[in-house]
């Protein structure tokens, strides 16, 4: 007879089930929620993207791709570098990876850098893969608090760092807080990493989705990758054209580290998939912004309708906001969530992202309607006297 408790590993053991999970099976009981959970845009992939995976379908580009990306897509992302960050791939001595997603592309980078007895440090709060690739690694996983403003600051960093440090890993814009750092908070960051022989990850998989009031003039994202070229920069596709399902991200850094990760996907993954890699070739050339600034729209409803009862994150990006739950009511995250639900409103408890469990998590990747109703009875459980 098969005995589970003898044959899994110490590193499924050391992995739970996401808490975003759950939140989903609760909201799968009800039947017609208000679902504030969901951590992917709400609009349809753009015609000219899903033109192109069909005809890529149609013309036989479904079998495997060069383990680093198809040609004509690592030559887009190339050209997008260039222009965008400034990193010329021909001549800097870096390199492209395209990915399955951009947690393939972190999952790639811990397996690379990290093993037993090695560190890496995190943002908390953090996106729900983050401490999960410690045990996948090896690695011990050293969080970052940034309660307050939840700005992942070199100052904050840096009495964290020491031998064993591998990675610091920044996510801006962040999940679940959907807060932006500035250029110079980027800068000092690169800086810090590069004196102390680190290697910087900066997953910015919203990078898209960063607002008019925090982004320069001149850059769509700040990106520590405009101060530095010793560094991993992730980014991906799903998030910004709604194609989350395609599975398909990519990573830009040192030759000697794509390498190496390049080498982890052609034992692992082998290669993102086929049609979507061809359908991404015209990607940098859609124009995202009337979107962009419906969420920005939505952003600014969350602020309005929350911001005078509780303590709402200053989201500058991505499409989230991390909401304190009034002291007063003398409840956990976890505790208002469920009474959200029970009122047909699914939030994710602070406490998935975070070793607090003090806040909830709003996604505003839903509809006007939807996202202004949810709001007015979260404001109502905020403002009713506790007991």
């Amino acid at each position: 007879m098969i005995d589970p408790e003898r044959l899994l590993s110490q590193r499924a053991r050391d992995v739970d089930v996401s808490g975003i999970r759950r939140a989903f099976q609760l909201g799968a009981s009800l039947p017609d929620p208000i679902n504030l959970s969901i951590g992917q845009p709400d609009f349809a992939v753009p015609d000219v993207l899903c033109d192109a995976a069909i005809e890529a379908i149609r013309a036989g580009r479904n079998g495997y791709t060069l383990t680093g990306g198809a040609d004509d897509l690592r030559d887009a992302i190339q050209r997008h570098l260039q222009k965008d960050v400034g990193w010329d791939t021909a001549g800097d001595d870096l390199d492209v990876l395209v990915t399955s997603g951009t947690s393939g592309a972190l999952v790639l980078a811990f397996m690379a850098l990290c093993g037993p007895g090695t560190e890496a440090i995190i943002p908390d709060p953090w996106f729900v893969v983050y401490p999960a690739l410690g045990p996948m690694t090896g690695a011990t996983i050293v969080p970052c608090d940034t309660y307050g403003d939840f700005r992942m600051t070199a100052a904050r960093v840096e009495p964290l760092i020491n031998d064993r440090t591998r990675i610091v890993l920044v996510n801006s814009p962040g999940n679940p807080t959907g807060v932006v750092l500035t250029e110079g908070e980027m800068r000092d960051l690169a800086d810090l990493c590069e004196q102390r022989g680190v290697m910087l990850v900066s997953d910015e998989i919203y990078d898209l989705f960063t607002y008019s009031d925090a982004r320069p003039a001149e850059f769509k994202c700040p990106s520590p990758a405009r101060h530095s070229k010793d560094m991993l920069l992730i980014r991906g596709f799903g998030k910004t054209y709604g194609c989350t399902g395609w599975r398909l991200g990519w990573t830009a850094g040192p030759s000697w580290l794509i390498s190496q990760m390049a080498k982890f996907q052609q034992y692992s993954f082998v290669c993102a998939p086929s049609m979507a890699q061809a359908a991404m070739v015209k990607a940098f050339d859609v124009d995202m912004s009337a979107m962009v600034d419906t969420f920005e729209s939505r952003r600014d409803m969350v602020r309005t309708m929350l911001g005078d009862v509780t303590s709402v994150s200053e989201c500058g990006g991505a499409f989230y906001a991390f909401v304190e739950v009034p002291e007063r009511l003398g409840m956990s995250g976890t505790e208002f969530s469920e009474a959200a639900i029970e009122r047909n409103v699914v939030t994710i408890p602070g406490g998935v992202f975070s070793s607090r469990d003090t806040h909830i998590r709003i996604s505003f990747a839903c509809a006007d309607d939807k996202l202004k109703q949810g709001l007015e009875i979260l404001r109502s459980l905020m403002t009713t006297s506790p007991g």
